[in-house]
């Protein structure tokens, strides 16, 4: 790793550490009016905190209320009215164990629960209850994948597209209840991929990869504070129990064009040791139906000409993902890991299109034919080595070392020709590697402060190297020529350092949260010249605090209030750096921009939550140096130059109401609707000041039908949006559904699904240039009917939570050309 820089103002965040403490130990025991807080530790056989266990509150032994464990192995009640209660506690590998009863007041407010060892292989597990689709937490939104029958078949993408509040636009950026910049992750891992690059990784992921996908507005500073709308985490399937278990899953799809997912999930735990193996190939043919007209306006405002340009693309492509690691419990209190993964992506296709020139009445001018092949392949290893540390029962700490290597090759052939009698007939070719390399580090330590508090503090360092060659040629007609005037080279090297320290206490019905992180970033840029242009080299240093917290007021055991805050920034893009072109077609270029600026945000929320039934929130956000795009016009060669740039400011208020209820008990409905007013002001060429009301609204019915068939039908619609300044997206929606049922004595699960089933989950929209407009509508294979096969095999024992690893927000800034 080459050197790390120092971080400054330490003596500040040193400060403010001991400041948070001192607050937090000033905090009583807690005590309600209203009732009594109780705080049940589950272990297991070793003593070790049991992380995801199931604790049910049982009063006359009906279940009141359902928490899971934390990470400590904790499962905290509040208001607890005055009676005798017990708790049921569950988890994958243990029996099922009720505590002794419980007379509150109680003259304790904890105790600990050891769980005991299933000591038999279960032959036959027989299900009582599912999960939601849709869970909402504190502070979150959990989407689980394989709870919904619709997801079957699908990518994670076209999951993300259906989920509460999350909307992505052409260009592959996603939005969170209704804002841009998020910071996508792996299993806590930021994927290092933005945009179009982050499009097409996730269109090449299958859902069958994926157990859940958590929707995290308000992040706390243990996050890297990337990602002005939040963090939307994929967590990717795991088997956790003991002895060698695993499942295989299938599914063929059939759209326009055929699709093919398959899975294999391995776990093998014995005595110490403790290995997995995932294996994911995926194979889709897919299509896109591209229709664009474009105007061109004198100064003042008249039609000039016009540009009609269909498109289609049409190609295959082909995913391999490996992971596999080992976990070695040296004691009950340190266990040491590693984890190894690898994917390999290879997409190719073509691209015809017709470019007709029109003049201002409509009568056909030229029209040009223009062909494009694209091949790209994307590779990516990385290792992780971890440690996790239980120091005492009130201390642990965590360490996490990663490195990453992507290999990326794009490669561009165009022909173009002018359909005229004499026409010409161009060709031109683009070859563009990225070699990216980054090594990552952190330590995390938590102390209990108490029986209702908690203190978190941690460290973290990051390196990148980004090594980006553009080679352009065109064909003389004898032999390719090297084009210089778009070739380009490209080297960037970026360090960032962390550190955060945050609280966490109970107070009677109050709960309080509050941190802040420090990160200072510095990189350095270099674009090397060649016979046409000049080389250039540019370096920036910054520094920024990202205070976040929350306060929990619980009213009863059915009203709690929540009020979040919190600053987060969008770093460029590597690539969008880089001012080198990338060719879309003869008459749109695409192009970096050396001086963009990081984006900052303040994020506020108050919500409301009634039970697990009801949650409303309101929510105002503000957003400075807003990127955006910059559409560059040549009126005279007619070519459009797109581009990125900070335009000013963004303002967005929203307001949102979720629902998850059981009209019958074979109906299960959770809905959320999502409504934003959107200003955005900055300057492109003229000053722009856009607004917009946009509301998205969501839906998943789940019906049991004859105890054996689980049936589903669910949506979402989305009215006129805006994530752009220059930009207006048009309503869009989709219908879909799904029926599945257990076989061969409820080890497997079959599953059928039609996704988007009248046809309407089109991209369509209108785009202001400077002097220019240009009508889109991109329509796909989105229309598609699935069968998927599910297996399972194995025991039933759990095995311990293994580490993701702690690679940052940099995954989230890596394009693949």
């Amino acid at each position: 790793m080459q050197n790390i820089y120092l971080i400054p103002s330490v003596r500040k965040i040193a400060c403010l550490c001991l400041l948070l403490l001192f607050c937090a130990n000033a905090y009583c025991q807690p005590k309600t009016e209203n009732g009594y807080n109780f705080s049940l530790i589950v272990v297991n056989e070793k003593l070790q905190p049991e992380d995801g266990a199931t604790v049910k509150l049982l009063k006359d032994d009906k279940p009141l209320k359902t928490v899971v464990t934390n990470a400590n192995g904790t499962a905290k009640f509040v208001s607890i009215q005055t009676g005798a209660y017990t708790f049921l506690v569950s988890s994958a590998g243990y029996k099922p164990q009720t505590s002794r009863v419980y007379h509150f007041p109680a003259d304790v407010n904890t105790d600990t629960v050891k769980l005991q060892l299933v000591t038999t292989a279960l032959q036959q597990v027989n299900v009582t209850a599912h999960a939601q689709p849709i869970e909402l937490q504190q502070g979150k939104v959990i989407v689980n994948v394989d709870a919904s029958v619709t997801n079957t078949g699908s990518t994670v993408l076209e999951v993300l597209e259906k989920s509460p509040g999350v909307t992505v636009d052409r260009n592959g950026g996603i939005s969170l209840q209704g804002k841009a910049g998020v910071l996508v992750t792996i299993d806590d891992k930021p994927t290092y991929l933005s945009g179009a690059d982050l499009n097409n990784l996730l269109s090449s992921m299958s859902s069958s990869q994926v157990s859940q996908i958590e929707l995290i507005a308000n992040p706390t500073a243990k996050y890297d504070a990337s990602g002005n709308a939040g963090i939307i985490n994929i967590k990717t399937k795991k088997n956790r129990q003991k002895g060698f278990n695993g499942s295989f899953t299938t599914s063929v799809g059939q759209g326009v064009y055929p699709k093919n997912n398959n899975s294999l999930i391995l776990n093998y735990r014995i005595g110490k040791i403790n290995t997995f193996f995932n294996y994911n190939f995926n194979y889709v043919e897919y299509l896109t139906d591209l229709y664009a007209l474009r105007k061109y306006y004198d100064e003042n405002g008249a039609v000039t000409a016009m540009l009609r340009q269909p498109s289609y693309f049409s190609g295959k492509f082909f995913n391999n993902t490996i992971k596999t690691g080992l976990d070695y419990f040296i004691s009950p209190k340190t266990t040491i890991g590693i984890v190894l993964s690898g994917t390999s992506i290879h997409r190719y296709g073509n691209n015809l299109a017709t470019a007709t020139w029109l003049d201002p009445a409509g009568a056909v001018d030229s029209a040009i034919a223009t062909g494009n092949k694209n091949d790209n392949r994307f590779k990516n290893g990385a290792i992780n080595l971890n440690l996790r540390h239980t120091i005492s029962p009130l201390q642990d700490i965590a360490v996490d070392l990663d490195y990453l290597h992507y290999s990326l090759e794009t490669s561009q052939d165009f022909n173009n020709e002018l359909l005229a009698p004499g026409g010409y007939k161009d060709e031109s070719r683009g070859n563009i590697p990225t070699t990216i390399k980054i090594a990552s580090g952190k330590v995390d330590y938590t102390l209990k402060l108490g029986e209702t508090g908690t203190l978190q503090s941690g460290i973290k360092s990051s390196y990148s190297n980004t090594d980006n060659l553009a080679a352009y040629q065109n064909f003389d007609g004898t032999q390719w020529v090297d084009d210089y005037t778009k070739s380009n080279h490209f080297l960037y090297k970026e360090n960032i350092n962390a550190v955060y320290t945050s609280v966490e206490k109970k107070y009677n019905k109050f709960t309080i949260q509050g941190g802040v992180r420090y990160e200072y970033t510095s990189y350095k840029a270099n674009q090397l010249g060649n016979a046409v242009q000049k080389d250039s080299a540019f370096s920036r240093n910054y520094g920024e605090f990202f205070p976040s917290g929350y306060i929990s007021y619980q009213a009863d055991s059915s009203h709690s209030l929540t009020l979040t805050a919190g600053r987060r920034i969008d770093r460029p893009v590597f690539q969008n750096l880089n001012p080198f072109y990338f060719i879309i077609n003869k008459y749109t270029y695409e192009t970096g921009n050396p001086y963009l600026l990081p984006q900052f945000s303040w994020n506020f929320e108050l919500s409301h939550q009634y039970k697990n039934l009801l949650t409303t929130s309101v929510s105002y956000s503000n957003i400075k140096n807003y990127f955006s795009q910059l559409f560059l016009n040549d009126a005279t060669k007619g070519i459009l130059l797109y581009s990125q740039g900070n335009v000013g400011h963004t303002y967005n208020i929203g307001v949102s109401q979720a629902v998850s209820v059981t009209p019958f008990s074979w109906w299960s409905l959770t809905a959320q609707a999502t409504f934003n007013h959107k200003q955005l002001r900055g300057f492109n060429g003229n000053t722009y000041t856009s607004q917009i009301n946009q509301l998205n609204i969501s839906a998943n019915n789940q019906f049991t039908i004859a105890k054996t068939y689980t049936a589903e039908i669910s949506g979402f619609y989305t009215t006129k949006a805006r994530n752009d300044v220059q930009e207006l997206l048009y309503p869009t929606g989709q219908l879909s559904a799904g029926i599945a049922r257990p076989v061969l004595k409820k080890k497997g699960t079959l599953k059928f699904s039609v996704r988007d089933i009248l046809y309407t989950n089109a991209m369509e929209g209108f785009t202001s240039f400077p002097n220019a407009t240009e009508y889109f509508k991109i329509m796909r294979d989105s229309r598609v009917f699935t069968l998927t096969f599910t297996y399972r095999f194995g025991k039933t024992y759990k095995t311990v939570k293994r580490s993701d690893g702690s690679a940052a927000e940099e995954m989230e800034r890596v394009g693949n050309g």
